[in-house]
């Protein structure tokens, strides 16, 4: 069927002004639009309003060339900006408490994965077929991407390991659901927070001395970006992201002869250009976060990397049709069981150590939510502590890809 819009320019024009209203209404204090947001996230708002666009006939994901555009260019310029802004020293003065509870979720999700998968292909009959004649793996490591780094390592591992549209479609729901959940759980339980303090028998002080010394990471005045900032921000995403296309065409070239030796360890996306340009962008950028680069986050950086993923989000749901959409109820399960796991990491790590809940609750949203949602939790213990979600989950951004590709090693072995 021919699109109602089939010119690119003309969707790529009407794509960025309902990401401006998006951005403008999620912001917007007026009790409707913050009822709205609470039950429909602004990330899966920017996939089902192309989504339905594309369901309806009026634009035509297959014959668009956006997406490619965008996996190729936007997603490794955004991977670049996004870890080049990671302040590791002031993340580390953020004090031992913090970070291993913060990790300790982080290696609950990665673990998570295979446990969960397994635990539900033994209790549901016939789950464990259907997951390998679906491939389900492929989309289950897509939401790891997500609980881990966000959504930029989400859509990476998409597109390494080839999860299918029709899949993603349900996984999204899945992950938006769960999430989404688990986020309210943990706004709930702040106003508990000293029962649950004395639960986990936790020193507070921690909390302080953390608020005095993440405090210096805003420091320095922010100032209006000008032609020059802007066109060094340009350079150092995309021309990170080229060179990573160079190193990665040599390198997974130099690897094909051994593709059947990696498949037998499960390693053959190691072959796939796509996936040394993932990582190659992740690291180029984690180099460059020692150098005086790091800086121009302060003239918006971030904000650009970010709307960069928010764009290729919306190339991705004008790819899903809406009408196929099945729910799943082994993959819901698998995605329940799974944050389960994350959420036992963490309690048990944190009364070994005595962490506070806020450090909990924090680090589990810098893993789950991301730069989204981190600050905003972290500020309801306290305005000051916002810095503390946006460092922890910068950390996230540098873990998500490489965590996700450990995830799927362990899955397929489950397999």
């Amino acid at each position: 069927m021919h699109p109602l819009i089939s010119n690119d320019a003309i969707i790529l024009g009407i794509f960025l002004v309902l990401l401006t209203l998006i951005f403008k209404t999620s912001q917007s204090p007026h009790p409707f639009w913050v009822k709205a947001y609470t039950y429909l996230p602004s990330l899966l708002l920017c996939y089902i309003v192309p989504a339905s666009m594309n369901s309806l006939g009026i634009i035509s994901g297959a014959q668009s060339s956006l997406y490619k555009v965008s996996t190729n260019y936007l997603l490794p310029a955004a991977l670049v900006l996004l870890t080049s802004t990671a302040d590791l020293p002031s993340i580390l003065r953020l004090g031992k408490k913090a970070l291993i509870t913060f990790l300790s979720g982080t290696v609950g999700i990665i673990v998570g994965a295979p446990i969960a998968l397994w635990l539900v292909m033994w209790l549901l009959p016939g789950f464990r077929e259907q997951a390998i004649a679906n491939e389900y793996w492929k989309g289950l490591v897509t939401i790891s991407g997500s609980w881990i780094g966000g959504s930029s390592s989400q859509l990476a591992l998409k597109e390494i390991y080839g999860c299918s549209e029709a899949l993603f479609a349900i996984i999204l729901v899945v992950d938006a659901v769960v999430s989404t959940t688990w986020t309210a759980c943990l706004i709930y339980g702040a106003a508990y927070r000293e029962k649950i303090d004395g639960w986990l028998h936790a020193d507070t002080s921690s909390i302080e001395e953390v608020k005095q010394g993440i405090l210096a990471y805003k420091e320095e005045p922010d100032r209006p970006a000008n032609l020059l900032d802007l066109s060094t921000i340009l350079a150092l995403g995309f021309g990170g992201g080229a060179l990573a296309h160079a190193l990665a065409f040599v390198l997974s070239t130099n690897l094909q002869p051994y593709k059947a030796t990696l498949a037998t360890y499960g390693l053959d996306p190691f072959t796939s250009n796509f996936l040394w340009v993932v990582i190659l962008s992740t690291s180029l950028g984690i180099a460059l976060s020692f150098t005086g680069l790091r800086k121009l986050e302060k003239l918006g950086t971030t904000d650009l990397a970010t709307l960069f993923v928010y764009f290729l989000i919306m190339t991705i749901g004008m790819r899903l049709d809406l009408s196929n959409l099945g729910g799943n109820m082994g993959l819901f399960l698998v995605a329940v069981i799974w944050m389960l796991i994350h959420i036992l990491f963490m309690l048990v790590t944190a009364r070994l150590i005595k962490a506070p809940y806020f450090f909990v609750a924090v680090g589990s949203q810098a893993n789950i939510g991301g730069v989204s949602t981190a600050p905003a939790v972290a500020s309801i213990f306290h305005p000051a502590l916002a810095p503390v979600g946006v460092l922890l989950a910068v950390l996230s951004h540098i873990l998500g890809t490489y965590g996700g590709l450990i995830t799927a090693w362990f899955m397929r072995l489950t397999l």
